[in-house]
């Protein structure tokens, strides 16, 4: 019995759709089988128009999703979510141009708006720096002077933006607990002096009374001759 209800409209195709086929229509796309609409006519007759469906399988078929399952995919599926065939090497192929086209024109925007951004930091970083009046400066730079204000006000947001995303260092906290601070013994001898000599540089000599000076051996001259040292020159 063909149903009572009116005709969904095109933006109540997507919803019905999944309720009554929600193995091929519920989660990601999948590569539709050809011709699919003549199927969903014969099994839900009088449930959607002609144009409704037309309307919605050129949005959902051209969607940058659907596209890349055709250009990945090896099969095409039906309303119970089963194999259909295989994909044609011309429709993959095709999927494939239309993916790196609107590719190509993704980069191409985001240069220029890149582009766009650094000329607007431009104008703000000479404006602020300028000794010009406005109409000379507006004149200078090529801008309508009922524009400026609105460059300039992009341009402030736009570097407080860049501002707050930079990243931060971490700054180094110090231990809390004075027992998790490392301990330095005050009596704990130092060590050797490893610096790099310099020439021309003498390292200095300890004194006698210097605890650290090494212990003389008995062998040695100065040890025992009670003579002092004859004078220089």
């Amino acid at each position: 019995m063909p149903p009572t209800d009116p005709p969904a409209a095109p933006a109540d195709c997507a919803q019905q759709l999944k309720q009554l086929w929600p193995a091929l229509f519920v989660g990601a796309p999948k590569p539709l089988k050809l011709r699919i609409q003549l199927d969903i006519q014969q099994r839900a007759a009088g449930t959607f128009t002609k144009q409704a469906l037309s309307a919605f399988f050129r949005r959902y078929t051209g969607s940058t999703s659907y596209l890349l399952a055709i250009a990945n995919g090896s099969e095409r599926f039906d309303l119970d979510g089963q194999p259909a065939g295989p994909i044609a090497d011309e429709h993959r192929q095709a999927a494939r141009d239309e993916l790196g086209r609107r590719r190509a024109n993704h980069e191409a925007r985001r240069d220029l708006e890149e582009q766009q951004r650094r000329n607007r930091a431009g104008l703000l970083h000479d404006f602020e720096r300028t000794t010009l009046t406005r109409a000379n400066f507006c004149a200078l730079k090529q801008v309508d002077e009922a524009e400026l204000d609105g460059l300039l006000e992009i341009a402030r947001q736009e570097a407080a933006q860049y501002r707050g995303a930079e990243p931060q260092r971490p700054r180094r906290q110090e231990p809390q607990n004075p027992a998790e601070r490392p301990h330095i013994d005050p009596r704990r001898p130092r060590p050797p002096d490893s610096r790099p000599r310099v020439a021309g540089h003498r390292a200095p000599v300890p004194r006698d009374d210097d605890p650290r000076a090494p212990a003389r051996r008995d062998d040695d001259p100065r040890a025992s001759d009670p003579r002092p040292p004859k004078p220089r020159g």
